[in-house]
Order: C-alpha cells, then sequence, then structure tokens
C-alpha cells in the first residue's frame, strides 16, 4: 500500500506519498480501505519533532490518528462491525490506503466521508473535556480558539449539551462563530476583559482548545483553576489547571458514538477543505499556520 510518510523531522517539504508495510489489525481492532484521513495539530508536531524529546527519528514516520473508510478485516475479538461496514474512527497512520483503527463508530450514511474522517480526534477530545468539566445544562463554557479544527467541534457540541458557549477567533471567524451559536470575542491582549465582558463576569469553565493565551489569564475567568482543561498547553497542570492528552480519560468507542448521533441529527456540522493524499504537504501548511478554520482532509 501507499502511505504518507517522513525520514526525517521537518517541514511539509519532508512529506512523501509512498509505498509501506502493509497493517493488519491485532485483537479488538479492525483494519479499512480509508476513503478519507484528517489532519490534527499532533500531526504536524510530530512531523516536525515536537513529540520526540530530542531523539533523531528512527526509520520511517507515519501520520495520522483519524480516519473513515470501509471495513475490510476484523481482528479477534471484533462482534460489533463485519467486513463491508462504513466506519471512522481513530488509530494510528491513518492517512494511508489502508489503516488500523482501535476505536470507532458506524458512519451515517447521509454523512461525506471527509466530514467522517474530520471527527474522530475533534469530537472525542472535544467530549473528553467537555466531560472533565463536567459543566451542568445552563452553565457557561469559554472556548480558546473557537475557529478550529476541535474548538468549532466543541463549541457545537457544548451547546448540543445545553451550554452557553463564548469562543475565541480572529476577526475573520466572528461570524463564523456565531453562525455554530457562540458568543465570538477576539482573541488577544484584553482578551479576559472581553470575555468577562461577554459573560457577565466569570465563566463555569474553560476548554484551552491552542495554548496561546497565557494560563494565568484564563484561569482568572473562573473560581476553580481546575475548571481550565487545556488540550495544548502542556506546562498548565503546574498553574494549577488541568492538561488532557487522552489515554485514561478517553471513552473511546462510546464517545465516537456521540459524535455519530451529533453529526446525523445535523447538531454537529464540520466544515472540511479536501486535498488528494500527493498535495499533503500543501494542507500540513495551513495546519502549521495555526489560523485555519475547520478541518482540513485527505482523500485517495
Amino acid at each position: 500500500m501507499r502511505a504518507l510518510q517522513f525520514s526525517k523531522y521537518g517541514g511539509p517539504e519532508e512529506l512523501k506519498w509512498d509505498e509501506a508495510p502493509d497493517p493488519h489489525p491485532g485483537p479488538g481492532a479492525v483494519r479499512i480501505a480509508v476513503r478519507a484521513a484528517s489532519v490534527n495539530a499532533i500531526d504536524w508536531k510530530r512531523l516536525s519533532g515536537a513529540m520526540s524529546g530530542g531523539q533523531p527519528l528512527s526509520g520511517a514516520g507515519f501520520l495520522g490518528y483519524d480516519a473513515a473508510g470501509v471495513v475490510d478485516e476484523v481482528g479477534e475479538g471484533v462482534t460489533d462491525v463485519k467486513v463491508g461496514d462504513d466506519v471512522f474512527g481513530l488509530g494510528a497512520g491513518t492517512q494511508a490506503e489502508y489503516a488500523v483503527l482501535h476505536a470507532w463508530a458506524a458512519k451515517p450514511s447521509s454523512i461525506d466521508w471527509a466530514v467522517a474522517a474530520a471527527a474522530g480526534v475533534a469530537g472525542e477530545t472535544s467530549e473528553r473535556v467537555l466531560r472533565l468539566l463536567s459543566i451542568a445544562a445552563g452553565g457557561t463554557v469559554f472556548v480558546d480558539g473557537g475557529a478550529g479544527g476541535v474548538g468549532a467541534v466543541a463549541v457545537q457540541m457544548a451547546v448540543a449539551g445545553g451550554l452557553r458557549v463564548i469562543a475565541s477567533a480572529g476577526q475573520a471567524n466572528q461570524d463564523y462563530l456565531r453562525e455554530i451559536r457562540a458568543t465570538p470575542v477576539l482573541y488577544g491582549e484584553g482578551l479576559a476583559g472581553r470575555v468577562r465582558a461577554a459573560s457577565g463576569g466569570r465563566v463555569d469553565g474553560v476548554f484551552d482548545a491552542v495554548g496561546k493565551t497565557p494560563i494565568e489569564e484564563l484561569m482568572s475567568l473562573v473560581s476553580d483553576p481546575s475548571q481550565v482543561v487545556s488540550i495544548a498547553n502542556f506546562g498548565a497542570g503546574s498553574a494549577g489547571a488541568r492538561v488532557t492528552g487522552g489515554s485514561a480519560d478517553s471513552r473511546g468507542r462510546a464517545a465516537l458514538a456521540e459524535v455519530a448521533g451529533l453529526l446525523q441529527q445535523s447538531q454537529l456540522v464540520i466544515k472540511v477543505q479536501t486535498f488528494p493524499f500527493d498535495r499533503a504537504a500543501e494542507a500540513y501548511r495551513i495546519v502549521g499556520g495555526g489560523h485555519g478554520r475547520g478541518k482540513l482532509v485527505l482523500v485517495p
């Protein structure tokens, strides 16, 4: 099969669409013929070497953490899907012709492949952070970075859960935030004051999706520092906020099933821009710039 890969850490220029070993599912996993795979911020970090701990790359590096496709191999113990089923979900090395998923949900027939592929990481992450914040319906959450790939999904899932949402973005994305039913504020200097003005005081929780606002400023918006949860500022924990990267906090398949239901009910709409796999470098340049709207998706 062919897969997106790189042989040394760097920028999009290091990417190549080339031959790679065929993956096969172990127990509790499935393999899909990939119809679409999304590009996430974590892919950029992996390509750049930001996750390497200073160690050189050993062998080829493969990218992608979510995808949508047709099941073509089923691992031992899997009983909820069969060969030929359409699914989307989470895995590793998913930016390829074939990929193994460790968590999945049935793809609603009404949902485009690219949209389904874009829902995996963003949907699971949003479900996890909102669950950790545990804000009761009627409460207010501030999403810092509400127009990005994860942020826009988080805004809509919060609204679907009965929360009032205030979200930050640049000037060009203020109308988009209104479209997804958030109260928009501009990011940058003075952000906390604008959030307080929009909320009438403090908020019940903060979802830090981008890691750009000083954590102390975000913590000033809540009564308890632990009600700030970040997926991007890995030093936030030392200040009293919480940081989550998945693992033990993830509900995996249950979270994806919730996301599938919201997609089917049109309570979650994901804007996508697609690129052929052999033009992946263009998508990575946009993700690396950090000012995109919605999700970027690679397709065969």
